[in-house]
Formats: structure tokens, C-alpha cells, sequence
């Protein structure tokens, strides 16, 4: 249960907000809501959130994978479930969106789907546990704009998955409108 009310003063903004949301994901986003209680927090994350979406370097699949490793390694329940969701209407291989919480055990990925998992736990620890070897490994797939592009959205994604999780969000029922189910 949320450890904050999601039903935030409506201001313009997060009226503007609400319409957006359904209309390009069908739902408003709960942790939208959790920010609507501090104008200046909301608008600050929807442009970032905004600007991110433009970024093109990185292959999405490698990307979508790389966040839902993140998500899964720090414990966010709603990030896993949209993460999902996000990751079925990208077009990504089922199996592959399945497995991310089971991914080391999985052989559906790509060498650099692996590394970028690898890399994106290795991220999302306290302390980090990145390595030199683990920018090596993906210096064999990623040129310098897809590594830091790269790097810049799984921290995007711990602050997501960090805020979502301190403040108790739980899945929001993304992964129910998708076809294919998460494995439990």
C-alpha cells in the first residue's frame, strides 16, 4: 500500500498531466500522483522524464532490458510491472521480458543484453559494484554515446525504482494488459 495518498492537488499542471498519461499509457502513472503533492517535483520529473525519451543512441531493447534489471535488483514492484508493459509494446521477444528478474539463468539473451544487465545491477547496488571489467565488456558492444547513454538511463531508473519503492507504490496492473503474463 502507498505510504502517501495518491490523490495530489489539482493544479493545471497535474491535470495536463493526467490527460497525458492516459493517453499514451491508458492509466495515469501512480508515482505521477505521488509527485503531484510538490508542483515544482512533478514538473521537474515530466520534463526530465520527457527529454529522456528523446534519447536515440542506445539499441531499445538493450535499454528496456538494462531498466527492468535495475528495477529488479533494487525491489520496485511498479517499475517491474511497467517495465513490462513497456517492454511488450516495444516488441521485445516475450522471453526475454519474462526472464529479466531471472536473466543470469536465462539463455534467450544477446552478449550485449547480458552485459548491460550486468552492468545495470552492478549500478543499482549500495555500494555501486561497478567494475573496470564491466565498462570493458560493454566497450566490446557500445561505442562512448551509447555507454553513457546507457549509464544516464539505468540512473534515471534507480531514481525512479528508489522513489517508487520508498514511498510503497505497488505494481499498478500494467503487466495485466498485456497479452503474455510475467512468469510469477
Amino acid at each position: 500500500m502507498a505510504r502517501i495518498s495518491l490523490d495530489p492537488p489539482r493544479s493545471p499542471s497535474m491535470k495536463l498531466g493526467e490527460w497525458y498519461s492516459r493517453r499514451r499509457f491508458g492509466d495515469v502513472l501512480d508515482p505521477a500522483r505521488a509527485m503531484g503533492h510538490n508542483r515544482r517535483v512533478f514538473r521537474t520529473y515530466v520534463k526530465a522524464e520527457m527529454s529522456a525519451q528523446k534519447w536515440s543512441a542506445l539499441p531499445a531493447p538493450v535499454g528496456t532490458l538494462a531498466v527492468m534489471a535495475s528495477a529488479a535488483a533494487i525491489g520496485c514492484e511498479w517499475c517491474m510491472d511497467f517495465g513490462y508493459w513497456i517492454g511488450m509494446n516495444e516488441g521485445i521477444d516475450p522471453q526475454k521480458v519474462r526472464s529479466v528478474p531471472r536473466w543470469r539463468e536465462s539463455d534467450v539473451y544477446a552478449p550485449v543484453e547480458r552485459a548491460a544487465m550486468e552492468y545495470a545491477e552492478a549500478m543499482s547496488t549500495t555500494p555501486l559494484t561497478v567494475t573496470d571489467e564491466h565498462v570493458a565488456r560493454l566497450r566490446e558492444f557500445l561505442d562512448e554515446a551509447q555507454l553513457v547513454e546507457l549509464t544516464a538511463t539505468v540512473a534515471l531508473e534507480n531514481q525512479r525504482a528508489r522513489f517508487n519503492t520508498a514511498l510503497g507504490l505497488p505494481s499498478q496492473g500494467f503487466s495485466d494488459r498485456c497479452e503474455l503474463r510475467p512468469v510469477p
